[in-house]
């Protein structure tokens, strides 16, 4: 019986909807009589043919151009027949399943045996493929949805370089340097009498401490592509009126929410994603928080700090125009002690003082930033306090490959590893067993992120989440 993986399959591999162009794409072996069935001539590799696309009883279903890549070169690995055709989701739909009865039959023009029954694609499948056939690794793999779901430009561009193999040649770099390293270590092994001369005349400490910090400048690089590919999720929060909907509007060069001197207007949470300097951040706008009796606001309120407790960091918005007021300083109190329970140790918190440019007299003390959400006043200031909130290193972008938190995982893991090898080499008595299986491991986690060690688990969660056609 043959691996899933090698069977034929089949999908459309365009955004669903109405387009001018839609492509169905076919992948697995020996393919070409399929191409036949479909457009009644031989296709020549990798050259767009232009003619009908033919149902069972010949009819044409649509014109269009249709391309062969023979394996191993094109995007899986194996054969791969792309159909481009009209983009009308009926159009794509009779050809996807023309494609799925032709493959069943025997091709009367040239005599070819039958196709193993298509099947159609599951979510990922075709760069799965890639993957299993070493076209790509799986940093590689993933990048492909990075730069499908790239929110920013710079994102997209750091996703691009992912995909043209950035990040996995620093990695096999590592890799390379480690495992040159655990050679040298498990020959000393075999020679105990010389290993105080070998690990001197090698300069293995040496080599360590540069390997380490070679980790040390990958890992600051995919904590920024993470960054760009992630973003954070920052929590707009204060009393009602503070100006929290027009912070928001503000930030994001639009009118999003609604904005009244009514208090209370904002019930819900408004949410949208600005980028500054390409970095994506996730800004919410939620509701006035204050003691009401208003079940519609209440409920309002709880979602607001529900959101707080789950914040990247909280932007504080306070009213510099009612800071004398009695009221409204017992409540900015009450708040204050609440969000000190609630909110998670290590998530900051930024005091921001609005409307400046009604009360420019009264500026407190601190390391807050005073703005003015009218007049825009103090924006460029919390924007630039942002990026650093978020860990953004300026003019760092275009050195900046994609990353997501399991490679940040693996690349801890591996650092952790190093370092208790550095802890078993720098001894009185260098403890050469354990530093060698120190090593292994932080070979295995770095082999993790390009799938070299890989549980067939993970491989399904990590293509699991990519589109149909992908």
């Amino acid at each position: 019986m043959p691996k899933p993986h090698a069977d034929p399959i089949a999908a459309i591999t365009t955004a669903p909807g109405r387009g001018a162009v839609g492509i169905v794409r076919v992948s697995g072996r020996g393919l070409m009589p399929l191409a036949h069935a479909l457009t009644g001539r031989e296709l020549a590799p990798r050259m767009a043919t232009y003619g009908p696309f033919k149902d069972t009883d010949g009819s044409p279903i649509d014109h269009g151009l249709a391309l062969f890549f023979p394996a191993p070169h094109s995007y899986t690995g194996e054969d791969v027949l792309e159909v481009q055709a009209h983009g009308g989701p009926v159009v794509l739909q009779l050809l996807l399943q023309r494609c799925l009865q032709a493959a069943a039959e025997a091709d009367p023009g040239t005599g070819s045996a039958r196709l193993p029954r298509l099947r159609l694609a599951r979510p990922g499948e075709f760069t799965e493929r890639a993957f299993l056939n070493d076209k790509l690794d799986l940093a590689q793999a993933e990048s492909v949805m990075d730069l499908i779901d790239a929110s920013t430009e710079a994102a997209a561009r750091s996703a691009s370089r992912s995909l043209a193999g950035e990040f996995s040649a620093l990695i096999h770099a590592l890799r390379d340097d480690l495992i040159q390293l655990r050679m040298l270590i498990e020959a000393t092994l075999d020679f105990p009498e010389e290993e105080i001369d070998v690990l001197s005349a090698h300069d293995v400490a040496g080599r360590l401490a540069r390997l380490r910090q070679s980790l040390a400048d990958v890992q600051a690089r995919a904590r920024q592509g993470a960054l760009l590919r992630e973003g954070i999720k920052l929590v707009i929060a204060g009393q009602p009126n503070a100006g929290k909907s027009s912070l928001l509007n503000a930030l994001a060069g639009a009118e999003l929410a609604i904005v009244t001197p009514i208090a209370g207007t904002t019930r819900d949470v408004v949410q949208q994603t600005i980028q500054i300097e390409g970095v994506p951040l996730h800004v919410l706008d939620t509701a006035g928080l204050r003691e009401s009796s208003d079940e519609v606001e209440r409920i309002g309120i709880e979602r607001a700090w529900s959101h707080i407790e789950s914040a990247d960091a909280v932007l504080l918005l306070h009213d510099l125009t009612r800071i004398g007021t009695p009221d409204y300083q017992a409540e900015d109190r009450r708040i204050a002690a609440t969000l000190a329970e609630r909110v998670p140790r290590g998530v900051p918190v930024l005091h921001l003082w609005n409307k400046r440019d009604a009360a420019p007299d009264r500026l407190p003390a601190g390391d807050g930033i005073a703005l003015s959400a009218k007049t825009g006043e103090g924006l460029d200031a919390l924007r630039q306090r942002l990026l650093q909130l978020a860990g953004w290193q300026a003019g760092t972008a275009e050195g900046v490959f994609i990353a997501r938190e399991r490679h940040l995982q693996a690349l801890a893991r591996s650092a952790q590893h190093l370092g208790a090898a550095d802890t078993h080499l720098g001894g009185p008595a260098p403890m050469l067993d354990l530093l060698a299986e120190e090593l292994r491991l932080a070979q295995n986690a770095l082999g993790e992120i390009t799938g070299e060690f890989s549980a067939d688990d993970l491989l399904g969660v990590i293509f699991a989440r990519f589109c149909i056609g992908k």
